[in-house]
Formats: structure tokens, sequence, C-alpha cells
């Protein structure tokens, strides 16, 4: 895994910004690269002097959204016509896609939001919004609100942290935690909010 890191903090100061937002387009679409391997050293090398802590994070923020949209068009222009013809075959009525599109339409903004802090979600996220079509101007401000989150995080680990990959990610596993935690209580926040409007609108 040093070695990794190693590769990682040499492959991002020769290749400069343009590595970062390679590196985190890939992220952020279907490629396995941690965030987790890829902010810390750009962070690392900030503290070294050898880059711009602000111009680092703002790369790495535009390459999650790039990447994003890679999947987002990959689900609109290839999933969507592929589940109406076939999806009847696994389960999936076109009622039930329906559905899906009604949610994101209604839940869109913080399943995109919360869902570019978490593990995992952060790479499939952006495919059920794109099978619904979620407006481009509030997919591309979720989608940066959240990644700018996350990328921010990391690479401050990187900058006081330094090139330590034990310390790295013992520090990136707490702030997960921590983002999980700050997740869990807005979804709940949004959900008690959601039932309160309904409650109080009109029949």
């Amino acid at each position: 895994m040093h070695a990794a890191v190693q590769w990682l903090v040499e492959t991002i100061g020769a290749m400069g910004y343009p590595g970062i937002f390679l590196l985190m387009a890939m992220e952020s679409s279907v490629f396995p690269i941690p965030s987790e391997l890829v902010m810390p050293p750009a962070g690392y090398l900030a503290q070294q002097g050898q880059m711009n802590m602000l111009a680092a994070i703002v790369c790495g923020t535009l390459g999650s959204l790039i990447g994003a949209y890679a999947n987002y068009y990959a689900a609109h222009y290839l999933g969507r016509p592929l589940i109406l013809k076939y999806g009847k075959y696994v389960f999936i009525t076109e009622e039930k896609f329906a559905k899906v599109e009604r949610f994101f339409k209604d839940h869109g903004e913080i399943s995109t939001f919360i869902g570019r802090l978490l593990p995992v979600v952060r790479h499939l996220i952006s495919l059920p919004a794109g099978l619904a079509g979620m407006n481009h101007v509030k997919f591309s401000l979720y989608t940066l609100l959240g990644a700018g989150i996350w990328v921010t995080v990391l690479t401050f680990i990187g900058y006081f942290i330094g090139s330590n990959q034990e310390l790295i990610m013992k520090y990136s596993h707490q702030a997960l935690i921590g983002v999980i935690i700050v997740s869990a209580v807005i979804i709940t926040v949004y959900v008690k909010l959601q039932r309160r409007n309904g409650a109080s609108s009109p029949e």
C-alpha cells in the first residue's frame, strides 16, 4: 500500500492539477480508484509547497463532477431505453421505473448530496439520477456540494498528516464515520420536515 501511495504522490506531482482532475473523474465514475488515495497526496504536496491547496480542491471537485456526469449520461441514454425495453424480464415494470423517476423528482437533491458523501454510493448515485433525468442545474449543484466537502476533508487530512499512509487511512475512516453520522442527522431532519409539510398541506 505504501508503494501505491508513493506512486500516486509521484504521479500527481508529475501530472499536477490535470492529474488530480483525471484521477478524481475516474474515481467518481466506474474506476476503482479510492478518493482516499488521491486527495491526501495532493494535500501533502500542498503542504510541501508544490501545489496550491485551493486549486487542488477545485480540480478534485470538478473531476468528481465530470465523472458523475459520465455515469449520468450513460444511464440516461443507454440505461433508460434498455430498462424500458427489457426491464419487464427482470421484474422492473414501467410502473416501478416511474416511481424511481418520481422519487428523484421529489428527493433528487438530498439523495445526490448525501450520496456523494458516502462510500460506494458516491460511485452509483449518478445512475438513478441519469435514469430519472434529474435537472442538470440541481444535479451539478448538489454533486459539487457533496463532492467538494469530501474532497476538502481528504485534502486537509493529507496536508496535516503528510504521507503516512497508516495515519491517512486512520483519519480518513474517522472522517467517514463523522460524515455518515452527519448524513444520518440530515436525512432524519429532512424526513421529519417532509412529513410535517405533508401533514400541514391541504388535501
